[in-house]
């Protein structure tokens, strides 16, 4: 009795394992949708939509269908790509990418629906069915500030004057004394004055001199 149950227990334990093999060893299709927004002229928006595809299971899947319908074609037109696409495989750690670009004059907010990912799997008689991530709700046309141009003028010469300034400063160090920072002068008296300043502070004597005299 004790040999039986132990069997039947080893039965059990080897279905299982054979059960969670077959489960694992499957295509695992992970789907990113993504749009951006750009105006090519007034009045019109324009949409790029990607799809990046990747098999993160142990399999490959087959006929990999991608839709992406959500487009309602009264607002939106289809100016380069097409909205469906078809691989013939796709590798377990293998990516694949589909783009598509729309145009639209319908200003309001939009949000759009997952792509959705069917696929075929040769253990299964059904098709696999998956979905992309969702996008967050675009403003189509929406009102945007206007760029100051005078204002990044004022900020552009302001981070000049500060870098002139910190590359016409310098400090000396010499020892026993504490750091002598110079300006440069912007005109060639400042600069004479500067310089018989600094040879009176270091050396103790104008230039000619010594310190004997």
């Amino acid at each position: 009795m004790a040999a039986r149950s132990a069997l039947l227990f080893a039965l059990l334990v080897a279905a299982l394992s054979f059960t969670a093999t077959a489960a694992g060893d499957a295509p695992f299709i992970v789907a990113h949708k993504k749009v951006a927004l750009s105006r090519p002229k007034p009045g019109v928006e324009r949409l790029a939509v990607s799809l990046d595809l990747y098999n993160q299971g142990s399999a490959t899947a087959y006929d990999v269908a991608i839709t992406d319908d959500s487009w309602p074609k009264e607002a939106f037109e289809l100016v380069s790509g097409e909205v469906s696409k078809t691989l013939e495989r796709l590798d377990p750690g293998a990516t694949a990418s589909h783009v598509f670009v729309l145009e639209t004059k319908a200003q309001g907010r939009f949000q759009g629906s997952p792509a959705v990912i069917k696929y075929r799997v040769p253990t299964k008689a059904v098709l696999q069915e998956a979905f992309s991530t969702p996008i967050l709700a675009l403003d189509i046309l929406a009102e945007r500030p206007p760029v100051k141009k005078f204002e990044w003028v004022k900020t552009r010469r302001k981070i000049w004057r500060a870098g002139v300034s910190c590359f016409l400063r310098c400090s000396v160090y010499l020892p026993g004394r504490e750091p002598i920072k110079i300006w440069w002068g912007k005109s060639r008296q400042e600069e004479t004055l500067i310089y018989l300043w600094f040879t009176v502070l270091v050396a103790g004597c104008l230039p000619g001199e010594t310190l004997d005299s």
